[in-house]
């Protein structure tokens, strides 16, 4: 199986020219070693960008999520409510925060949270793994995550293209990158930082450039390194 994947080539888009590549020891790893990278051109070698971070994963590691990446591989897949974050190649959407206006250098896309604002884990909602606000939108769910969150975690969020093109039912939802509480903290299925370099990364992202999340654990990306073009 892994030589018929292996010939797929390159999964990371031509155009994209920023890369956040996110690794964990295995596939049971909660903690995630992340560095960025920037390409000049397709062809180009991708260059490290900065300083490497940490960042906190899914509480029970990683799965294989929805995104750019082939499906049919080897090792877990992601599932709703599985505490799992998403391994694969992923587009960065758009950012989200308290905050009246975007911060200072951002690009991304900027949307306030307000007290309405939902992301919808329901599978069994048609606005499954979409960000909706809850005054403006007929209600169909039993579950969704409050986007203005009283412990601040969602001060600060890009999110993550996981299984929104199409949505998969019960394949795993509202996937972001945003702050944690702790170094030792974990996440339900996101990729956590701490503020600084949250808020590094989030000056950092230019739409323009197509900004992908590379997340693999170890064993997968010694695998998919040179056949998919990564760092």
């Amino acid at each position: 199986m892994w030589a018929l994947l292996l010939l797929a080539g390159a999964v990371v888009p031509a155009e994209s020219r920023q890369l956040v590549l996110s690794l964990t020891p295995d596939w049971a790893g909660t903690g995630a070693h992340v560095v960025r990278y920037e390409r000049s051109a397709e062809a180009s070698a991708w260059v490290r960008v900065g300083d490497a971070t940490t960042a906190s994963v899914g509480r029970t590691g990683l799965a294989w999520g929805s995104g750019l990446h082939p499906g049919g591989l080897e090792g877990p897949i992601k599932k709703e409510g599985d505490g799992k974050a998403p391994a694969g190649v992923f587009d960065l959407r758009g950012a989200l925060g308290y905050a009246t206006d975007a911060p200072a250098g951002t690009r991304l896309t900027y949307q306030v949270e307000g007290p309405t604002l939902r992301c919808v884990d329901d599978p069994a909602s048609a606005f499954y793994n979409r960000i909706v606000d809850e005054g403006k939108v007929a209600k169909d769910w039993s579950s969704a995550e409050d986007m203005r969150r009283p412990d601040d975690l969602y001060r600060l969020v890009v999110v993550v293209g996981h299984n929104d093109a199409p949505v998969t039912t019960g394949a795993g939802s509202c996937i972001f990158l945003h702050l944690r509480a702790s170094a030792s903290s974990t996440t339900a299925g996101c990729t956590a930082f701490d503020a600084a370099p949250m808020e590094g990364l989030l000056r950092w992202l230019d739409p323009a450039r197509r900004p992908v999340l590379v997340q693999l654990p170890r064993s997968a990306y010694d695998v998919f390194r040179g056949a998919w073009g990564l760092p």
